[in-house]
């Protein structure tokens, strides 16, 4: 009869009521919460954008990426591919191609990042280019920027 109560007192241990001390979330209800749009840019000159990945990282502020949107050329008008873990260490690499005849030149809208800004230092961020490449697979020269958008 023993072992039978050992082993209820076992499951009672694991399986038993919640403690009573509850560890509460990384939120403070004091800070402010605001959320903006960061619309990311890649000018590709004269070349034909067929593929491009890049990194966002935040360098100052609290800020939580809740959502991708892509951009505004039909190429590319679905979000591109992204890690959703690298989404916990306020950096997110995005990457997309498209093999088709109808591929931007120039500057263009590539994706739209919502952000959750939390307390009131202003956000800052470094982006930057890993590869952009034209439908042959040949790298091209591009330039990345981003523009904040306004906060709601």
């Amino acid at each position: 009869m023993k072992p039978f109560l050992t082993l209820i007192t076992m499951f009672a241990m694991f399986f038993g009521p919640a403690p009573a001390e509850v560890p509460q979330a990384d939120v403070n209800l004091e800070e402010s919460v605001r959320f903006m749009p960061l619309d990311v840019f890649i000018d590709s000159s004269s070349n034909e954008l067929a593929a491009y990945q890049f990194e966002l990282k935040t360098v100052a502020g609290k800020v939580k990426i809740v959502g991708v949107e892509g951009g505004d050329s039909d190429a590319f008008k679905e979000p591109g591919y992204y890690d959703p873990a690298a989404l916990a260490n306020d950096r997110i690499i995005i990457g997309a191609f498209n093999t088709g005849d109808d591929l931007p030149l120039g500057k263009t809208r590539v994706a739209r990042i919502h952000l959750q800004v939390i307390g009131e230092t202003e956000p800052a961020f470094e982006i930057s280019l890993a590869v952009a490449a034209d439908k042959n697979e040949n790298q091209i020269k591009a330039e990345i920027s981003f523009v904040k958008g306004e906060q709601k």
